[in-house]
């Protein structure tokens, strides 16, 4: 019963501290400010993931595909499995810290402050990444590096060890998955809560931008999800009974699951840029800089004295100020 009480208590403070939130207006700068390291260093450090497997291991890939075979050595095939390795289940782990982080500062707002400082969030994130050499390293031991002709690629292979890739399988997919969809249910969940019972009070105009930045994510994991589940799937079957199992999966079913798995680390950008106002601004920045680098200036230069001209004052309400998106 104290247990139930406890949780109850909890719970009510963090709608408090939610309505609060979302009631409370706020200074321009802090808007954009407040509680954005986290999040954004989270990002990064998936764009980081998205990006290892662009550097070395596609053009690798490109490069058999080309001559029909691998033909640059054994080390480079496990240089490249392993930065693949990297870049996969830094993704996914990533993705978990990413929904933890958004968890906390829905369902636990007033520890917030303290789990996500400065030097927490680094040390969060370079523990990430840690777990995730960690996570790699036993393929070496194992020997489940290896080149596959059908897919053209170093990869993990997951006829080496059964007990191996189930392990693997589980503790790299269907853990972080579970974890993800938990925060994201009691976000909603708490979200709706809160939602409805401002809109009973106050009445306020609800913006679609309000949880553009949780749905942003949300849809990251969700096509991460997709985009892994089969080849995840058929390593978990063809490792619970490879001889059964194995020869009755398709060649095409194995390559095109591969291939989505690869083609994840090519759509965050794109979903970034499809849901998120500041991507969408910056991506068009960006080309501008490229194929016409005189207006770009000249854009940039004008920009910038008008923003000196005419500064948002402090005393305006958040929703009349704020047009454009953290991360």
């Amino acid at each position: 019963k104290t247990s139930n009480n406890h949780h109850f208590c909890q719970n009510r403070v963090s709608e408090r501290k939610a309505e609060h939130i979302l009631r409370k207006p706020r200074p321009w700068a802090l808007q954009r400010c407040i509680f954005s390291f986290p999040r954004n260093v989270f990002v990064v450090s998936l764009a980081f993931a998205d990006l290892v497997v662009a550097f070395y291991p596609y053009p690798l890939v490109l490069y058999a595909i080309f001559h029909d075979g691998w033909s640059v050595g054994e080390t480079n095939c496990k240089v490249s499995g392993f930065l693949m390795g990297l870049s996969v289940i830094g993704s996914i782990f990533n993705i978990t810290g990413i929904a933890i982080n958004r968890y906390c500062y829905i369902c636990h707002s007033f520890s917030y402050d303290k789990l996500y400082s400065y030097r927490n969030t680094l040390l969060l994130v370079a523990l990430i990444w840690l777990l995730t050499v960690v996570a790699i390293v036993p393929n070496f031991f194992v020997g489940s590096l290896q080149y596959d002709p059908r897919i053209y690629s170093c990869t993990f292979a997951q006829t080496v060890s059964t007990s191996y890739t189930i392990t693997v399988v589980v503790i790299h997919f269907f853990i972080p998955i579970t974890v993800v969809t938990f925060c994201y249910l009691r976000i909603w969940i708490l979200v709706i809560q809160v939602r409805r019972k401002v809109k009973s009070e106050v009445r306020p105009r609800i913006k679609p931008s309000d949880l553009r930045n949780f749905i942003t994510m949300f849809v990251v994991f969700v096509l991460f999800a997709i985009c892994w589940a089969p080849l995840n799937f058929i390593g978990l079957a063809v490792a619970i009974n490879p001889e059964a199992v194995a020869p009755r999966i398709p060649e095409w079913l194995f390559v095109v699951s591969y291939f989505m798995a690869y083609f994840n680390s090519c759509l965050n950008a794109v979903i970034y840029g499809l849901l998120n106002q500041n991507f969408r601004r910056e991506y068009k920045r960006i080309i501008m800089s490229v194929w016409m680098p005189h207006l770009f200036f000249q854009e940039t230069s004008r920009g910038g004295t008008e923003g000196m001209k005419s500064k948002p004052s402090p005393g305006l309400n958040n929703n009349e100020q704020v047009k454009g998106e953290t991360l």
